[in-house]
């Protein structure tokens, strides 16, 4: 009797990502590295979508405001990119600062306090068409303080009713090879009903120290105006602010002064690297701020990556961005969650 070859199933492809309040894509990157396809991405701010659209040249990315697309708008253009029935991940991150501890002025009726329940809604109604396989939402560690965290408990209940298994963390950028002390909340979400264990990201090695990733670097070019990417050697994002403030005088040895005009030690970790206003942290050396540059760099984004728009747009930009090599490594705890 004549035996008939054993012919292995195809192994599934990974679902295609959906990526909202996707910034300059440090989160998409991350999934991207893992072996995902970054279908979608939207944002509120055009300059950081130049971004994206310059890194992610086969996505395709949207300038739009999600609170006036709600989610029948978002599904319009995931049904433009994607054939309906397809497997999709949501990845993304709110902006944070309403719920940011850095906010003293925060208040729970903030606007932008809204926009998890917006995340759910789009979800849901992606759900209607689309299998979402997984779920990604970053924020603040802020959105869990008392004042908040109705929002988050009615973000966390949301995806469960919708016959998703939720896991909650914690992570910091510096467990994952990124030299930055800068603490986030993880929520992921997978479908009900599939045998996926829990996303469990795994800490990875890498550099600990500023000096170790920004120390060789030459001296930054200054903001003038007129002054275009082309004419700034080293990398078009080597620019920081023409340091005029009498504080950069007052700064002795390792005082870190006020939190907005804090100074890197070479032998630590940053902190968070930085946030509105232009205000990212003092260069070790104490005489001006970090480049824009110096900063991607201490997020974790490659030295390939290019950030677009004004000097003001590219500190906001990176700002927000999730540490790519931490989102790497949560691309690819979903990918083991979800046994490829």
């Amino acid at each position: 009797m004549q035996k008939t070859a054993k012919i292995d199933a195809a192994p599934l492809e990974k679902p295609h990502i959906v990526s909202l309040f996707c910034g300059a894509g440090g989160l998409d990157l991350g999934f991207k590295e893992d072996g995902y396809t970054i279908a979608l991405a939207i944002d509120f701010e055009p300059a950081a979508i130049d971004t994206h659209k310059y890194n992610f040249s086969s996505t395709t990315s949207l300038v739009a405001d999600l609170t006036k697309l709600g989610p029948k708008g978002v599904l319009k253009y995931v049904k433009e990119s994607l054939d309906m029935g397809s497997r999709i991940g949501v990845i993304g991150g709110p902006p944070c600062q309403g719920f940011s501890r850095a906010n003293i002025s925060s208040q729970p009726d903030d606007p932008r306090n809204t926009l998890p329940k917006l995340y759910v809604e789009i979800i849901k109604e992606l759900q209607k068409h689309y299998i979402v396989e997984f779920v990604i939402f970053e924020n603040v560690l802020g959105m869990k303080d008392k004042k908040h965290s109705e929002k988050y408990v009615s973000l966390v209940q949301g995806l469960k009713n919708l016959k998703l298994d939720v896991t909650e963390k914690e992570l910091c950028a510096l467990d994952f090879g990124v030299p930055q002390k800068r603490n986030r909340i993880i929520v992921s979400a997978l479908r009900s009903g599939q045998g996926y264990k829990q996303v469990i990201p795994e800490k990875q090695s890498g550099p600990t120290t500023v000096k170790q990733v920004i120390g060789d670097l030459p001296h930054p070019v200054f903001f003038e105006r007129n002054l275009k990417s082309t004419d700034i050697p080293n990398h078009p994002n080597h620019w920081t602010m023409r340091p005029k403030s009498p504080k950069f005088d007052q700064i002795i040895g390792d005082s870190n002064k006020t939190r907005s005009f804090r100074k890197l030690k070479w032998d630590k970790a940053s902190p968070t690297i930085a946030f509105g206003n232009r205000e990212i942290h003092i260069h070790p050396e104490g005489k001006r701020r970090l480049s824009i540059y110096e900063a991607m760099l201490l997020q974790g984004f490659p030295k390939t990556f290019e950030l677009k728009g004004n000097l003001s747009q590219q500190v906001q930009q990176i700002s927000n961005a999730v540490p790519p090599p931490l989102a790497k490594s949560l691309a690819a705890a979903v990918t083991k969650s979800m046994h490829f």
